[in-house]
């Protein structure tokens, strides 16, 4: 009789294969870490420590594009991908998807939000659910990340656009860009929320609509007016338009400049280990509440998040999880 195992891949021929860019390949790992039966977790486990010793994935460029809904995310992510591809980069995009009610899959599928050419084989769409997921994202996307990093040149999450909560992509992307929609009134009510403090780069979408448009880029040009010294990151706030392709080209060129300035100070792989870090504790918050991540960090012997303690444990965001759940119950059933 054929067993849940028989079906699964083989960890290791899994990762040398995505790291070689086998599309194929890439599209089964997605599928694995998607998959949440305990056996299929334990080789997603395996698979993604292995897939680390393969990787070199700080030349890779993690790009998170949110905003409310309607601000044209998914079209303008669609604009980007002929000016990455023009260049010869491979380019993978994860969408997150509000989930569907009756079967918990994503409501939309990939084929309807991007306008690309599905010949292409240096695209890949990725639709998956957010299965209620506070923050905009879904539970699998930093573990899916790790694949796509591995594959492409760029890779860009979109957020399912839920709202002002939905901040949990500025800790899991290297460049953050927030899209406004002019004349919704989103704008001012997503800078009261302080959302505005958490991208890296700002863009109205729509300048084609004319004055609203304006009106728009004028009210968070002033509202993010504000100094910047040092070497810290000056947030730039731009003006597109994804069905006429105006400003595009530009927002491509910010993008690649705030990698180059990540990349210039070092600081690519040690973010991306913090994202995974904060990953790994929002899932023990979620399973053990914030007792029993203070319960873990007085094992530890950590201050304050713990985090530093976390960052560079381990490569596979699965087994660091297992492991520090496992001293949790091990240290719940002993008291």
């Amino acid at each position: 009789m054929t067993t849940v195992s028989d079906t699964l891949p083989d960890p290791a021929e899994l990762a040398s294969s995505v790291a070689e860019g086998k599309r194929p390949a890439l599209a089964t790992a997605l599928n694995l870490l998607d998959d949440r039966r305990p056996e299929a977790r334990k080789i997603a486990a395996r698979y993604l420590a292995l897939l680390a010793g393969k990787r070199q994935a700080t030349r890779s460029h993690l790009i998170g594009i949110t905003g409310p809904p309607g601000a044209g995310k998914s079209s303008l992510t669609s604009a980007l991908i002929p000016i990455w591809r023009n260049r010869g980069l491979r380019v993978g995009i994860l969408a997150v998807d509000p989930s569907s009610p009756i079967s918990g899959g994503a409501l939309l599928g990939d084929r309807l939000r991007m306008k690309t050419s599905f010949d292409d084989e240096g695209v890949f769409i990725r639709s998956l659910a957010g299965r209620g997921e506070q923050g905009g994202l879904s539970a699998e996307v930093w573990p899916m990340c790790l694949s796509m990093l591995a594959t492409f040149d760029i890779t860009v999450i979109e957020t399912v656009g839920v709202g002002q909560s939905e901040i949990d992509i500025a800790k899991m992307s290297d460049t953050t860009c927030f899209v406004a929609q002019p004349g919704s009134g989103d704008s001012i009510q997503f800078l009261k929320a302080g959302i505005m403090e958490i991208p890296h780069i700002l863009v109205v979408n729509k300048e084609d609509m004319g004055a609203a448009a304006r009106k728009t880029l004028m009210d968070i040009r002033a509202a993010t007016g504000r100094e910047y010294s040092g070497e810290e990151w000056s947030v730039p706030v731009l003006s597109v338009s994804s069905t006429q392709g105006s400003g595009i080209e530009e927002l491509a060129a910010q993008l690649d400049l705030h990698h180059d300035w990540l990349a210039t100070r070092n600081l690519i792989e040690p973010r991306r280990r913090q994202f995974q870090a904060e990953w790994i504790l929002k899932r023990l918050r979620q399973e053990f509440g914030s007792f029993g991540v203070a319960q873990l960090q007085t094992q530890l012997q950590t201050a304050h998040s713990g985090l530093d303690r976390l960052i560079g444990e381990g490569d596979s965001p699965f087994e660091q999880y297992e492991s520090l759940r496992a001293r949790l119950l091990t240290a719940w059933n002993r008291d």
